[in-house]
Parts: structure tokens; sequence; C-alpha cells
């Protein structure tokens, strides 16, 4: 059976449910173990976007995953490399209303146990306090952690440059900066910058998973996410099919459907689908032409030392030997920002040519 996820369809509005609940109950019981950390990463993903954007969720939706809940002080205790998994499953759920107070007993052990301090990453070590404040749980003081983030994110050059692991860190960092949502992250123009270098680069790449996550940092930071970007976003969406089945196989995009379905919850649409028969479900991404980035990348790569900086100069020479379709979604990222020119000059990398 195939659904096919849409976004305000005219169906029969009986036929259409919010997905929280069917989500809840797919990915808690029916997709994975709960012994499997992908278990862990998935739930711990898919609770703390409905946390954050104020999803309704009854008691009774949030019974299935009360096993694990019961468990998490047995579980956090003998697998504490997974304690930000855990942890934050275990505040979610609370927060959404499963009807427990495990958090903050949870909390003053994590910090007893020093976790946090073994981080070697300044992001998962912020995450990590972020976790703990939301019990008021106080760890050992890092006073100058929240300013090596903050230079980090406003170094733009980084963001000028294909490097997705910069870039999913980047937004996680304006995550935790905004506490997802909740306050000012009091980002500099660098590092709006930074969010929307990043995202041209995404778009380019046409990676809708990546562009979500940076349209949803830029609204957390107070900021409004190019329309041509977050149009595309949800275009991708509107395409998701849902595959349920006893046997199928559960790789698949389900984390660019979370992160688009978390933009979409922050513009105010309700993403729905014909209701779910409550088993094993995948989700898969549409096709999508492959971006022009790594042409653009080929193309100054070739040109060497002979490349400029300058857009207006390099632009024919770059899309002579594009497709139209190329071509297309080439004007499309220059209309998507202000300073498409600026951006060039870092991508051209003509500061680092010998």
């Amino acid at each position: 059976m195939t659904n096919i996820i849409a976004l305000n369809v005219p169906l029969r509005r009986e036929a259409l449910t919010d997905q929280s609940a069917a989500l809840i109950d797919a990915f808690g019981r029916h997709r994975r173990h709960t012994d499997d950390v992908f278990w862990l990463k998935e739930n711990a993903e898919l609770l703390n976007i409905l946390e954050c954007t104020g999803a309704q969720v009854s008691q009774q939706v949030l019974s299935g995953h009360g096993q694990v809940y019961h468990e998490l002080p047995e579980r956090i205790s003998f697998f504490p490399q997974y304690y930000r998994f855990l942890l934050s499953i275990c505040l979610d759920l609370e927060d959404l209303g499963i009807g427990g107070q495990q958090g903050e007993k949870l909390c003053a052990w994590v910090a007893e146990q020093g976790l946090a301090e073994a981080e070697l990453s300044d992001l998962q070590r912020a995450e990590a306090f972020r976790l703990l404040a939301r019990r008021g749980v106080q760890p050992v003081c890092d006073a100058g952690l929240n300013a090596r983030l903050h230079k980090f994110i406003e170094r733009s050059d980084t963001f000028a440059l294909p490097n997705k692991k910069a870039a999913y860190e980047l937004t996680h960092i304006v995550f935790y900066l905004s506490e997802y949502g909740r306050k000012d992250p009091e980002l500099s123009a660098r590092a709006i910058r930074s969010l929307n270098f990043a995202g041209v680069l995404a778009y380019l790449d046409q990676n809708a998973d990546l562009l979500a996550e940076i349209c949803v940092a830029l609204r957390y930071a107070g900021a409004q996410p190019s329309a041509i970007w977050e149009t595309w976003v949800m275009s991708v969406m509107s395409a998701f099919e849902v595959v349920e089945g006893a046997d199928i196989d559960v790789a698949d995009d389900y984390h660019a459907y979370f992160v688009s379905g978390w933009l979409a919850r922050l513009k105010g649409q309700i993403v729905t689908t014909k209701e779910l028969s409550g088993g094993r479900v995948k989700f898969n991404a549409p096709s999508v032409a492959f971006g022009p980035l790594r042409d653009m990348s080929a193309c100054l790569y070739e040109m060497g030392s002979g490349r400029s900086d300058d857009w207006s100069v390099m632009r024919p020479m770059i899309e002579q030997d594009m497709d139209q379709t190329g071509r297309d979604t080439l004007s499309l990222a220059c209309r998507s920002v202000d300073d498409f020119g600026v951006f060039f000059e870092g991508f051209a990398r003509m500061k680092f040519a010998r």
C-alpha cells in the first residue's frame, strides 16, 4: 500500500489526519526494535520536533513508549554512551504529556557522572547542557562555550564551500542558541550570512534535508528564509511517498521528511495524509534533478588559476556547459539571496589559489 503525502490537499476532510499520532506509533513500535541505536536516533528526533513545535499529543498516543520510558533509568546506566538520546526522549515524552517525572533524577545522575564533560565537541557538550538545564540541573560551567560557538558560525567563508558536516553543525548550533525557537539566539549579521551561504549551497545541490534545517534555523534566528528555498522544500515534501508493508526496508529518507514537516509546522501548515494502517512504514523522497553544484565546482577547478572570483565574469563560462535545468536552478539560486556575488567570492577560492 502506498500513500502520497500532501500539504493541504483538497481530499475529504474525514480522510485526513494530523501525522503526529501516526508517526509516533510507526517510529515507536513498527520500524525498528527499541534496542537498536537507530530507534533511539529516530525517536529522539521525532519527539524533539513535536515538542519544540508545540504539538498536541494525547497521553494514549504516548503510551506506546511507556515501557521504554519506565526502563530509562536502567538503560541510561548501562548505555551511558547514548545518554543524550535517552535523556532527550525522556524529557520530550514528559513535556508532551506521558505522565511521569523521571527527567529530573536522570538529569541529576548524568551531571553526577560528568557525562557532558566527556564530550569532545563543543556542540555536543552544549546540547547536553541544554538537556540538563531543562530540569534545572546546572553542569560544570564552561564560560567560553557560547563564545566559541558564535565564533564558528560567524566565519562565513567556511559556509561558502561545500561541507555538509559544517553546515549541519551550523544549524544545530542555532537550534541550541535559540533553545529551539524559545529565545533570540542573538546572531550577528555574519552568522546570518553563514546561514544564507549554506542555504545557497544546499539549494545548488538540491539537498532538501539540509535546506529545510537551514530555513528552520533562519526562522529561529528571526530572519526570513528565501521564499524560493521554502517553496522548493515544500514541493519536495508534497511529493514524498509513504510505503507500508511488513517486510519493507526502512533505510529511507525519513529525516528529510521530518525536517520538512518541521519547517511546514513553523510556517503554520499542517502536514496531512490518508490514515496509516498502523504498521511498518518507510519514507521515500521524490527523485529530483541533480543540482548544478558539482558542475560549478568542476568548472572552477579545471580553470585553475585562470578563474576569477567576479561572478559577472564567471557566470557565462560556468553556464555554458550546463543543461537548461542546471541553468534554471542556478538562476533561482542567484535570486534567492541578496549577496550571491559575495558568496561566489568565497566559492571561487581565489584566496587559496597558488
